[in-house]
């Protein structure tokens, strides 16, 4: 049984003009859980529930909470998740509204994950948000669904921990493509792109940026040693640029999502960091965090 679905390829018109590329969109915000994060989740959720194990428990900034909330009501088994103090009120409610017991603790995805690890007993599975084969592995699928004559020249992905970056490169990998990756961040999250410049894993101080499911302090061991052996570009987008991507891509899309994928669809609009590629992949990873309200008070706050 798959908890995720069949994502829409889409061609976007407005992009591409933008641009001066031809842009393909995977639609992944408009997964059942409002992220790409129920494909890899899904996937974990459904092997432990295999393997005997009674309650899920995870650490989230948000989407992956609300993948394993979801997750857990579709396989009839109780979900706790634990947030960081920066995670949105809609987001919590939405874990709640899943049926989720969610616990707020920490300043950071770091300090929650702690508290988290605390809580494990023997029948629990510990569902991580990005560093797991298993998430890899679900998050692999996007690629599976992309045609081959749709074949891309270039994959841009929002990169919070690494697990949709290490997802993408294995699909890409399987399919015999390696494709370039653009991975963006935040400039207040951008533990990958530092981490690029000093040769090794940075922990970065504190999470300044507003994309809170980009909020990873430090990116994923896997997801750091992908890019000395893949084609990985990292770019560094800024807040405002993110929202700003955000609310253009809702009046060309009717689509809304939140500022972690904003920041890919900003360097698309941007298109200065995408060299001669001309046929772009996108995965609009989604979210659910933010609201056309938060979107234009972010705007007008940033502005």
């Amino acid at each position: 049984m798959s908890l995720h679905i069949n994502t829409p390829l889409l061609h976007s018109e407005a992009m591409s003009l933008a641009s001066g590329r031809s842009i393909w969109l995977k639609f992944d915000a408009l997964q059942p859980s409002g992220s790409f994060k129920i494909r890899g989740i899904g996937r974990a959720c459904t092997h432990h529930r295999d393997m005997g194990k009674r309650k899920f428990v995870s650490s989230s900034g948000g989407n992956a909470g609300l993948a394993v909330a979801y997750a857990g009501q579709q396989l009839g088994i109780p979900v706790t998740v634990v947030v960081p103090q920066t995670t949105s009120q809609r987001a919590i409610g939405l874990i709640s509204q899943l049926g989720a017991q969610v616990i707020v603790e920490g300043a950071s995805w770091q300090e929650a994950n702690e508290a988290c690890l605390k809580l494990l007993t023997d029948d629990d599975a510990f569902i991580h948000p990005f560093d797991d084969p298993l998430l890899w592995e679900g998050h692999a699928t996007i690629v599976d669904e992309i045609p081959e004559e749709r074949r891309p020249d270039l994959v841009v992905v929002s990169v919070g921990g690494g697990g949709l970056l290490s997802g993408v490169a294995l699909g890409l990998e399987r399919r015999g493509w390696r494709t370039p990756i653009l991975a963006v961040e935040t400039a207040g999250a951008s533990s990958l792109a530092q981490s690029i410049a000093a040769g090794e894993r940075v922990t970065l101080p504190a999470i300044t940026s507003i994309a809170s499911s980009l909020g990873a302090k430090q990116v994923s061991e896997h997801a750091f040693s992908l890019t000395q052996s893949y084609p990985v570009k990292p770019v560094t987008v800024s807040d405002r640029d993110a929202v700003k991507a955000c609310l253009r891509f809702l009046d060309d899309h009717r689509v809304l999502v939140e500022p972690a994928c904003g920041a890919n669809l900003a360097a698309v609009y941007d298109a200065k960091e995408l060299d001669q590629a001309r046929n772009v992949l996108v995965v609009v990873c989604g979210g659910s965090s933010a609201t056309l309200q938060q979107l234009q008070n972010w705007d007008a706050e940033l502005a």
